[in-house]
């Protein structure tokens, strides 16, 4: 039996097929959420993807007896590697079937570019910036993920050990439900801190009147707040504009939460979204030609589960209890909307500080992910 690796050309009919096999990979299993397929595509198509400014990439495919068995993508991002100093590739975007001959290969061809262009070691799974997936399940293989998360199969990491692979960081999730009222201690906190520094929630009934006023702001200060974390990527004016225009014009305006100072200048900001798990994997990641329609009913119509994607808030209002005055703003709209469970999404297992504002909601840890990271 022969195992071939083929470089991928960043065209849409080559990275479709690219995509496309991962989605066949996990056939009739109901826990696995395909991406949209198209979102994916583009993120590697340097005419599409600001990251490209900063980053180079290649992706590649392995075949064993003429099939698809493995795909890969190797990233070099060298605006992180300024800033840190260090010399890393990244990889990304990764799929295999259970065969150590196309394991080997996959890795190897990623590893030997990220060589090829100067990395001494290489982690992953990551993507270009935050926006994009990172960390390889570990735990939690029997529950539904989500649309911002990776789904693997349990053999992945076994894999990545065996070729030399250690623990970088890991990430938890937790599954939280939705309390019947705000906790009253989200209440109080929420009506102290609203009080004391003079903040307030914002509430938006256009889309473009959230982008013109604070979609800029929105990014910057995720910037600002996410500085610090695990890999981080400051985006880019570019990447910026093009977050706009990719998300804003389709959250739901009840599912977020703006709080702003004295002076209207943004403080934090809270991004939830329906679940889309069951309408990706109705639609099977496409849009077309029905798939719009099982998204369009996740966003609009009944629904169980609310992701939280996004809490950012800004330094200087860090650990002063502004997130219980976003959590006390969307809750009613969670009750309201009538969502029983919300997916808390990817944390940083040591930041407890963002764990800690799950204190007062009955809730359990049930996905835990990882950054793996092995010497060239």
């Amino acid at each position: 039996m022969s195992v071939e690796i083929k470089t991928v050309k960043p065209t849409r009919k080559e990275l479709n097929k690219f995509m496309e096999f991962g989605i066949s990979l996990y056939k009739g299993n109901d826990c696995y959420v395909p991406p949209l397929v198209f979102d994916e595509v583009e993120t590697l198509m340097p005419e599409k993807n600001p990251a490209f400014e900063y980053c180079d990439s290649c992706s590649f495919m392995v075949y064993k007896d003429g099939k698809p068995a493995g795909r890969i993508t190797a990233i070099i991002n060298h605006l992180v590697n300024e800033r840190t100093g260090k010399k890393e590739g990244r990889f990304g975007f990764v799929e295999f079937i259970d065969d150590a001959e196309v394991v080997d290969s996959l890795f190897g061809a990623a590893e030997q570019w990220c060589r090829d262009h100067g990395a001494n070691e290489i982690i992953g799974p990551m993507g270009f910036t935050d926006m994009d997936h990172e960390g390889m399940l570990i735990e939690g293989f029997d529950e539904l993920g989500t649309m911002a998360t990776i789904y693997n199969h349990p053999y992945y990491p076994e894999h990545l050990e065996r070729l030399g692979y250690s623990k970088d960081i890991d990430w938890v999730e937790f599954r939280m439900k939705v309390p019947e009222a705000v906790p009253q201690k989200y209440e109080r906190i929420a009506n102290i801190v609203r009080e004391k520094y003079g903040l307030r929630n914002l509430h938006f009934t256009s889309r473009k009147k959230l982008k013109e006023k604070y979609g800029v702001a929105l990014f910057e200060l995720i910037n600002t707040a996410y500085d610090s974390l695990y890999g981080y990527s400051p985006l880019t004016k570019a990447q910026i504009e093009y977050y706009i225009d990719k998300y804003l014009g389709v959250l739901r305006l009840d599912c977020i939460s703006v709080i702003v100072d004295k002076d209207d200048e943004l403080v934090g900001v809270g991004i939830s979204i329906p679940s889309f798990s069951r309408a990706l994997q109705k639609s099977g990641g496409k849009l077309l030609p029905f798939g719009w329609v099982h998204i369009l009913k996740a966003m609009k119509g009944k629904n169980d589960i609310v992701d939280l994607m996004l809490v950012a808030i800004k330094p200087e209002y860090q650990n002063k209890g502004v997130n219980a005055l976003l959590f006390s703003d969307l809750i009613p709209a969670y009750i309201k909307n009538g969502y029983k469970w919300a997916e808390s999404n990817l944390e940083l297992e040591d930041n407890a500080s963002v764990q800690l504002q799950w204190q007062y909601f009955e809730r359990r840890q049930h996905r835990r992910r990882r950054a793996y990271r092995k010497k060239l």
